[in-house]
C-alpha cells in the first residue's frame, strides 16, 4: 500500500495534476513561490513512500515469493486510499486546494472522489480474494 500511496502522490497527483495541467498546488493559499516550495516537499515525501514500499517489497522477495495478484491488489488500494485521503481531507474539509480553480467543482469532485473508490474497492477485493487459506490447527 505504501508504494501505491507514493505512486498516487508522487506520479498522479504531482505530475499530471501540478506540473503537466498546473490546475493546483498541494498548497494554494499563499503566494506561488510557497505553493511551489510545498510542492517540491510534497514530491520529495512522496518519492520517500515510493522507495520504502519498494525496500519493503524487496525484503519479501528476499524471504519468499511474491504473490504478484495480492501486490497487485495493495497497490491498487494505496492509490484509492491516497486519492481519497487527499479528496476528502485536503479539498474539502482543509480546503488547502482543489483541484482546479475558475470552475464548478461538482464533476470533478465526483470524478476524483469516485475514482479514488472504485480503486480502492478493487484493491481491497483483490486482497480480500488473494488472502492466504488458513489451515485447520
Amino acid at each position: 500500500m505504501l508504494f501505491g500511496s507514493g505512486i498516487a502522490a508522487s506520479m498522479i497527483d504531482l505530475f499530471i495534476f501540478h506540473l503537466a495541467l498546473q490546475w493546483h498546488h498541494f498548497y494554494d493559499l499563499s503566494t506561488t513561490e510557497v505553493a511551489l516550495t510545498i510542492d517540491g516537499f510534497f514530491h520529495a515525501v512522496g518519492w520517500f513512500i515510493t522507495v520504502w514500499g519498494l525496500f519493503l517489497l524487496a525484503d519479501v522477495r528476499r524471504r519468499a515469493e511474491v504473490h504478484w495478484a495480492r501486490w497487485t491488489g495493495a497497490v491498487l488500494a494505496g492509490i484509492g486510499f491516497f486519492q481519497l485521503f487527499d479528496g476528502v481531507v485536503f479539498h474539502k474539509l482543509l480546503r488547502i486546494h482543489q483541484i482546479r480553480y475558475g470552475v464548478d467543482l461538482f464533476v470533478y469532485d465526483l470524478t476524483w472522489i469516485g475514482s479514488a473508490m472504485v480503486l480502492l474497492l478493487i484493491g481491497l477485493l483483490l486482497l480480500r480474494h488473494t488472502r492466504p487459506t488458513q489451515v485447520p490447527a
